[in-house]
């Protein structure tokens, strides 16, 4: 009912004579009035309520009493009156006033209203007082809220569809047309179903369906298709909006497009799954795919292979042309290897120049699989082995390539990828560009030589080195001095051959510690034969390795050692190899200049057998050449040899340097190397390797010792 029509036929009715009929009237009017929705209160000129309906009253939440008689600002309160004064003063001039305001009451929630002030003339044109005619609007306005708070949420970022319980699309916003491209028009009537990719099967949709029909809702990711045809993700959300008895009227749909949100995620995955440069899978990636190679093998009983593949000289392409060539030309073979695999196969970039490829499900027989394993390797050598084009350039690879097979989970997949790597360097020492299959031999070896390297780290520590002295003599058998040899003599295994651990030290650099602690030796024992007279004049040789002379302190360190000691450095004599003067030639003459000013002595050993260049002989302070052993071993039987012996005593008498032939074994060798002018020798035909004590006994009871100088 429209309470608004009533009080206006009640303002004609009772019209200037309002008050006397409220009062001869009253139970008459009342009926009426109590009996319409609408709020109905007249008010006098002095703002008195003179009547008020029931609504009205119920409204304010008071009764009659403490309505009629009262002032409006006691009846409305503090809040109110304040907001309705100017309107009674413009009514109470004779003007009808519109209006719709909110008031919180005794309940605290907030009621609105909406109605008029009507103006009570008299025939004279006096107003006499006004009706108050309005009706509470509350629940209006707050449906109008949500409206507009649904209106406002239906136009978020987020693609909106209402449909009819049979499905028929009724209204989208803006931004489903942003996302998929149909507009309002193309979309009202249809189905959503023309927006399916193909993707999902009628599985799929049956189970969105049952959550739907039994939840009420459905959320997850689908494929849908765009007016351009592009398929894209989003992430839908399904919900059934049902009525008081529980029918389903309609259903919503909102959907965002996570097409970026995807993409951020697979760029993602690739970072930590693939190689960036070759977008190869990457060692993590590689080694969870071996992990189910294995399981696969350890049901089926097929045995798979591993492939390491190293790039041979790819350094010197990086140095030479470039990383950005290097890079390309890593680019190029990635995609050669992985169009040589069959499918199921995986290669993967480990770093560097390295790739590792994975062979699952060869052969249940282990010859049978190798034989396969072989044939890929080197289908794959062939392929790396073709020519790349950078430019104006043109570039030949090769590549030494290691091969392991493998069966189940008898081994851990980091023994697995280190047999590869050993069969891979075997591959490097047996020429390169070659295929190489792990034998377990080679385990075997590396296993001891682990074993090796933390026992020589120990032997460090204790300081289980001993230093034997082989006794140096010129053409009158004279011992002038002797080479400090280092020995260690392990507390289980015994003594241990240089041989074995020398090479491992240079490796590991531990020949840094090792080679300190033999010339910190060598020095002691040359400040304690100083002080016996026979001995005084004895020099000591000691190898030095190249890592050590490459040290920047190496200068100041032997300068320590020396002044530490008290050893003259006039009887130290320190041994290079020609191998130390493969690089960096122009440091190590700087290095040897130091100490030369300070009366350190230098040979040059194994000479003959390296590669250095005479001009640079030339330029070294050197005092002695050595004759390599090898030398002196064939000379009598092999005339190049022979040559070589000649050829290098010849070359020290032309650069002014003593030259000393070492590994002499027999007396024919002694007499030979005298005929050709060679007067200082080293070998077993003199003495054998010995601790400093029976050296001395040497020295003492055998051989008359003499100064070594040269003149």
């Amino acid at each position: 009912m429209d309470g608004t029509v009533d009080m206006e036929k009640i303002v004609g009715e009772y019209g200037m004579q309002a008050e006397e009929k409220f009062q001869g009237n009253g139970q008459k009017l009342r009926l009426i009035t109590d009996n319409v929705p609408a709020f109905i209160a007249y008010v006098d000129s002095d703002l008195h309520y003179r009547f008020s309906n029931k609504s009205y009253e119920n409204w304010l939440g008071k009764s009659s009493k403490d309505v009629i008689g009262k002032h409006v600002k006691d009846v409305l309160g503090d809040e109110a009156y304040p907001i309705q004064k100017e309107r009674y003063a413009s009514v109470l001039s004779g003007k009808r006033v519109n209006f719709e305001y909110s008031l919180r009451f005794s309940d605290n929630k907030e009621h609105y209203i909406s109605g008029s002030f009507v103006p009570d003339i008299s025939d004279d044109g006096e107003v006499k007082g006004f009706f108050v005619l309005g009706t509470d609007i509350t629940e209006r306005k707050q449906a109008e809220e949500q409206l507009q708070i649904a209106a406002a949420a239906f136009e978020t970022g987020d693609g909106m569809m209402i449909t009819d319980s049979e499905g028929a699309i009724l209204r989208v916003n803006h931004a489903f047309t942003i996302i998929t491209g149909y507009t309002a028009e193309e979309a009202v009537g249809k189905n959503p179903r023309f927006l399916q990719s193909g993707r999902h099967n009628k599985a799929f949709f049956a189970a969105m369906w049952e959550s739907i029909n039994s939840t009420g809702q459905w959320q997850g990711e689908i494929f849908d298709q765009r007016k351009n045809g592009e398929v894209y993700p989003k992430w839908l959300t399904i919900s059934a909006v049902k009525d008081d008895n529980d029918n389903t009227t309609h259903y919503v749909g909102s959907h965002s497009d996570i097409t970026v949100r995807k993409q951020a995620e697979e760029r993602i995955r690739k970072l930590a799954f693939y190689d960036p440069l070759t977008e190869l899978p990457n060692r993590a990636l590689f080694q969870d795919r071996l992990r189910q190679a294995m399981t696969a093998s350890g049901r089926d009983g097929r045995h798979g292979a591993l492939l390491l593949i190293d790039l041979d000289n790819f350094k010197t392409l990086n140095d030479t042309r470039g990383h950005a060539t290097g890079d390309k030309l890593l680019k190029s073979i990635a995609q050669r290897l992985d169009n040589t695999l069959r499918e199921g196969d995986t290669v993967s970039r480990l770093g560097g120049d390295e790739f590792m490829i994975l062979l699952p499900g060869l052969s249940t027989v282990k010859q049978d699989a190798a034989i396969v394993a072989g044939k890929v390797a080197e289908k794959v050598r062939l392929s790396i082995s073709q020519s790349d084009s950078f430019g104006s350039i043109s570039h030949h690879s090769t590549a030494s390539i290691g091969v392991t097979l493998f069966s189940g989970n008898e081994s851990s997949i980091d023994d697995l990828m280190k047999r590869a790597d050993l069969a891979m360097y075997k591959s490097k020492s047996c020429g390169r560009n070659t295929i190489y299959f792990f034998d377990p031999a080679m385990e075997t070896a590396l296993l001891k030589r682990i074993t090796l390297e933390a026992d020589l780290r120990l032997a460090i520590q204790e300081n289980q080195f001993l230093i034997h002295y082989q006794a140096q003599v010129d053409n009158k058998g004279r011992v002038t001095g002797a080479e400090a040899l280092v020995r260690w003599m392990h507390p289980e295994k015994g003594m241990i051959s240089p041989a074995d651990f020398i090479p491992l030290a240079e490796e590991t650099g531990q020949i840094l510690l090792v080679g300190q602690w033999i010339l910190e030796a060598a020095c002691a024992r040359l400040a304690e034969w100083a002080t016996r007279p026979k001995m005084a004049h004895l020099t000591i040789s000691v190898n030095v390795s190249a890592k050590q002379f490459f040290q920047g302190d190496f200068v100041d360190q032997v300068l320590t050692i020396l002044k530490d000691t008290g050893a003259n450095p006039g009887r130290l004599k320190l041994e290079l190899t020609e191998s130390a003067l493969v690089e960096n030639v122009e440091g190590i003459i700087e290095t040897m200049l130091a100490l030369k000013t300070r009366g350190v002595r230098f040979s040059l050993d194994d000479f003959g057998t390296g590669y250095s260049s005479l001009s640079y002989l030339s330029r070294l302070p050197l005092e002695q050449l050595k004759i390599d052993l090898c030398f002196v071993r064939d000379m009598l039987a092999d005339k190049n040899a022979a040559a070589i012996a000649k050829a290098i005593v010849g070359l020290g008498e032309s650069l002014d340097m003593e030259v000393m032939a070492e590994g002499i074994e027999t007396k024919s060798q002694q007499e030979f190397l005298a005929r050709i002018g060679c007067h200082r020798y080293q070998g077993y035909l003199y003495s054998r390797p010995i601790p400093a004590e029976k050296f001395e006994e040497l020295c003492d009871e055998s051989l008359a010792c003499t100064s070594w100088r040269v003149d």
